[in-house]
């Protein structure tokens, strides 16, 4: 099950069914089942204190992925901060839509075990979003 949740923001208006479709493809593709996912769209201000008080960081950021996976089967809550998708998109200069789905997904291949700490697994997490929103055309 995919939940969208939305806390101090509206949800997005294209995260609708064919979303949810293009996870569960993704996930599948790597031969994984979905168990619960929850995202929950949120601002700066929220995200901040989700990052302070579990994870003791004080900066900003795009997602915190929280993984309650087991075997194969891929699990978690996902926070996404609107706002800091907005200013990313904005500094790479891409779409808000665009950035925020490679977000969403950039989550999900955190739960699939991808990392992104070094250059390499930067690198590599970048190829694999990029794969992952090739396949989302074959959703609209």
């Amino acid at each position: 099950m995919i939940d969208f949740l939305a806390e101090k923001v509206n949800l997005p208006h294209f995260i609708k069914e064919e979303i949810k479709d293009w996870i569960k493809s993704v996930i599948a593709s790597y031969d994984y089942e979905l168990g619960d996912l929850s995202y929950l769209f949120c601002d700066d201000d929220y995200i901040i204190e989700i990052n302070r008080q579990y994870l003791q960081h004080d900066y900003y950021t795009d997602i915190i992925t929280f993984d309650y996976c087991t075997g194969k089967v891929i699990s978690g809550d996902l926070v996404i901060s609107l706002d800091t998708v907005r200013s990313n998109s904005e500094m790479f200069n891409t779409s808000y839509e665009t950035e925020l789905k490679r977000v969403v997904i950039h989550g999900v291949l955190h739960l699939l075990g991808f990392k992104d700490s070094t250059v390499e697994e930067k690198d590599q997490m970048r190829a694999e979003e990029n794969k992952a929103l090739s396949l989302l055309s074959t959703f609209h």
